[in-house]
C-alpha cells in the first residue's frame, strides 16, 4: 500500500500520479488534499508520512508545488527518509543507498512523462544493504539524540 498526500499546490499532479498507479494495479490510500482550494501541506505531507512510519503503508508518495515544503515536513516524521526527485537517477539512488521510503515530487516542476519515470524508478528499486546499511543506521540514530 502507498501512503499519498499533496496540498492545492500538488493537487493537479497527484491525480495523474493516482491514474499512473491505477494503471499499474497498485493500491494506495489517499491523505488529501481533495480540491484546489488552499490548504496546508503539512497536515498532508504528516498524515501520510505518519501510515508510513507506523507500517500502515509501504511507501508514500507526496506532492506540493516544488515538493520542498512537503519533504522537509515528512522528514519530520520519525522513521521517515522521504527524497525529493526531479528526476529518476535521484529516486533510484534514493532507494539503493538510502532507503527511502517517501518519495516527493514538485508538481509545477515535471511533466507527467518524468512523473512516471521518477515513480516506476521509486517504487522498483531496491535498497542495496550492505554498506549503506551502516550510514542508513547513523541517519536514523539522529532521531534519537
Amino acid at each position: 500500500m502507498i501512503a499519498l498526500g499533496c496540498d492545492h499546490g500538488g493537487f493537479p499532479m497527484m491525480q495523474k500520479v493516482k491514474k499512473y498507479l491505477d494503471e499499474l494495479g497498485l493500491a494506495y490510500q489517499d491523505f488529501g488534499t481533495y480540491s484546489l482550494d488552499s490548504c496546508d501541506y503539512p497536515d498532508f505531507g504528516e498524515a501520510a508520512a505518519r501510515a508510513v512510519a507506523d507500517g500502515n503503508c509501504d511507501r508514500g508518495i507526496l506532492v506540493c508545488t516544488t515538493g520542498v515544503g512537503i519533504s522537509i515536513c515528512a522528514n519530520k516524521v520519525r522513521g521517515i527518509r522521504c527524497a525529493l526527485c526531479s528526476e529518476p537517477v535521484s529516486a533510484e539512488m534514493s532507494r539503493r543507498h538510502n532507503n527511502a521510503n517517501v518519495l516527493a515530487m514538485g508538481g509545477a516542476m515535471i511533466g507527467v512523462n518524468m512523473m512516471k519515470r521518477i515513480v516506476d524508478a521509486f517504487l522498483n528499486t531496491e535498497f542495496e544493504g550492505g554498506r549503506h546499511e551502516r550510514r542508513v543506521s547513523k541517519i536514523m540514530a539522529i532521531e534519537t539524540r
